[in-house]
């Protein structure tokens, strides 16, 4: 097993519109990474706004480069201080 992520990111009502718009595009580039072995992210049908994560990368170096991959992006200035709860295993102590 590598890196796994799971968890949520919840937009709040005046930033909903720019995650949504951003979404695709970010699933899309992590998808195409080295390593990334499973990257889902999709909308709770229950609870708008919050978008669910399920991610697994090969290992500590290719979950490295996807955080670095994304920075700057229109994903992570979308998400950026939102409130959520990520719970990340297989990374080394």
């Amino acid at each position: 097993m590598g890196v796994t992520v799971t968890g949520w990111i919840e937009a709040t009502p005046d930033r909903l519109a720019a995650l949504r718009a951003a979404a695709a595009e970010h699933v899309r580039l992590t998808r195409a990474e080295p390593g990334c072995l499973r990257f889902e992210m999709r909308e709770d049908p229950d609870r708008q706004g919050r978008f669910l994560l399920d991610e697994e990368f090969t290992d500590a170096a290719a979950f490295a480069a996807h955080r670095a991959r994304k920075e700057g992006t229109a994903w992570e200035l979308a998400a950026a201080g939102l409130p959520r709860e990520i719970e990340i295993a297989g990374l080394p102590e």
